[in-house]
């Protein structure tokens, strides 16, 4: 499956997404569109912030497992 396909079924679960720069995000994927993914992330206190990462910028996106 390639990643934009992985992403695409993946849209309104929580996941963990490894970048290509070595690091790591983690939230809700709430879309994909124009090469990029769309992720809701926690910031702090009561805050969430969408952030968007080109596909040429992801090595993997995972789904979280059950608890």
């Amino acid at each position: 499956m390639s990643l934009q396909q992985k992403a695409m079924y993946l849209t309104g679960r929580p996941v963990g997404i490894s970048l290509r720069n070595g690091q790591g995000v983690s939230g809700v994927l709430c879309g994909v569109q124009g090469g990029q993914v769309y992720v809701m992330q926690y910031l702090y206190a009561q805050q969430f912030a969408t952030f968007h990462y080109p596909f040429n910028q992801i090595n993997d996106i995972m789904p979280y497992p059950s608890c």
